[in-house]
């Protein structure tokens, strides 16, 4: 093999070990981001909470403001003929709250645009991450089932020495227990012989048997008579 093609050889195969490498480690660097992720997710819910918080308080001030505007404008209406100097303070007022409404508003406007951002972002990532999940709950089923049928590969391969061996001491068991079970049987036999219970059993096989059907049809009959 040339130089240059034991390079190439030796360069795949380096690229491979560490492709490997960075497989095997890939399931738990993404669940540690999963969980970083969550951890995050749960930061972003309670800014979130911050948020409206701060907005809800904002839009009550910008009402509050508000109602008083209201309430001095219809002063400086109902004064304006027979108190002009209440009349004017009333209006002067108004020009002062609606300027702290604006104000009030401008920071209530804020609140609500970043808090539909923050949703939005929120729902995305919560997303994203289920979607996560779910892959990698897929591949680690997958990898589990793999595994399995790997080691059942492995283990019950006939050119498994180990398997081979259990495999063969289980015939030998079987073979031991069929000559058990006729050595038992013929032990059976010789004893029948011994006590002649062979000999009579044969008899009532000739003769028919003491309790044949012929027998038990004669006594019915007879019994009729």
């Amino acid at each position: 093999m040339s130089l240059g093609r034991l390079w190439s050889a030796l360069k795949g195969h380096t690229n491979k070990v560490l492709e490997d490498a960075a497989d095997s480690q890939a399931i738990t660097i993404l669940d540690q981001q999963i969980r970083e992720a969550k951890q995050e997710i749960q930061q972003c819910g309670q800014s979130l909470h911050s948020i409206a918080a701060k907005r809800k308080l904002s839009q009550n001030k910008v009402d509050a403001l508000q109602a008083d505007i209201e309430k001095y404008s219809q002063s400086a209406a109902e004064h304006a003929e027979t108190n002009r100097e209440l009349a004017l303070e009333c209006a002067q007022r108004v020009g002062e709250l609606e300027q702290l409404k604006a104000s009030e508003q401008s920071i209530t406007d804020s609140y609500i645009k970043n808090e539909s951002t923050l949703k939005s972002n929120l729902a995305t990532a919560k997303n994203n991450l289920r979607l996560l999940e779910q892959q990698v709950d897929q591949v680690k089923a997958t990898q589990s089932v793999q595994k399995a049928q790997v080691a059942a590969s492995t283990h019950f391969d006939g050119g498994n020495s180990k398997v081979k061996t259990a495999l063969d001491s289980l015939e030998r068991i079987k073979q031991k227990q069929a000559e058990k079970d006729a050595a038992l049987e013929a032990a059976s036999e010789l004893a029948e012989l011994e006590t002649g219970s062979d000999l009579d059993a044969k008899l009532r096989k000739a003769s028919g048997g003491s309790n044949s059907s012929e027998d038990m049809l004669a006594k019915i009959l007879a019994g009729k008579k």
